[in-house]
């Protein structure tokens, strides 16, 4: 079926389509978060940390990881990133099953803060979770949302490893021809396994 696809028109109606966060984060505000649904063996982290860094926000973005025991952690860090302007990334929520009435009572009192004037217009709150049932429906209906998979076939892969490095990253080194080489079979080896 691809083959006849790509022989009656294009290339291009095949390949599955990239999504950029910068493209997203025009959809999103201070109090809409987006969500990162993932899929096994997919991990947004690295495409954010990107994005962070293309956007001047490193030291601006906090992420932390969902588990037992982590859900005051998160909630001061929420707090904290309303009031600074920070952004936040709550990774892994499906394992945070009994903190997630919470999490929906802090998403749905943003825009009661935001018309206090108590948000920060930087603020962004970034969510990682696998589909789950318990996940508060009124975060997902408030949210702009994203399914995450892991690329398909090595060409997929190599792509999606190389969109993460810019000319700068590449050529940071006093040998580039060699860490060239090195990044790229590094990135082979990757997408073998």
């Amino acid at each position: 079926m691809g083959s006849f696809i790509i022989r009656e028109m294009e290339k291009f109606f095949v390949e599955p389509p990239s999504t950029a966060i910068n493209i997203l984060y025009e959809n999103i505000d201070e109090v809409t978060p987006l969500i990162f649904v993932l899929t096994q063996g997919a991990d947004p982290t690295a495409q954010l940390l990107k994005f962070a860094s293309d956007m001047n926000f490193m030291d601006k973005l906090f992420p932390i990881s969902l588990g037992q025991g982590q859900g005051p952690k998160a909630e001061k860090l929420i707090s904290q990133a309303l009031e600074e302007g920070q952004w936040v990334m709550l990774q892994n929520c499906h394992l945070a099953r009994s903190w997630m009435p919470k999490l929906e009572k802090i998403v749905l009192e943003f825009p009661e803060l935001k018309l206090a004037g108590k948000v920060h217009e930087d603020f962004r709150l970034y969510l990682t979770s696998m589909p789950a049932p318990y996940f508060p429906v009124s975060v997902l209906q408030n949210s702009v949302k994203l399914t995450v998979e892991p690329p398909r076939g090595m060409r997929a892969n190599l792509k999606r490893s190389w969109n993460t490095f810019n000319q700068e990253y590449i050529e940071q080194t006093s040998k580039p021809d060699i860490w060239r080489k090195l990044l790229f079979s590094f990135s082979f080896f990757h997408a073998v396994l």
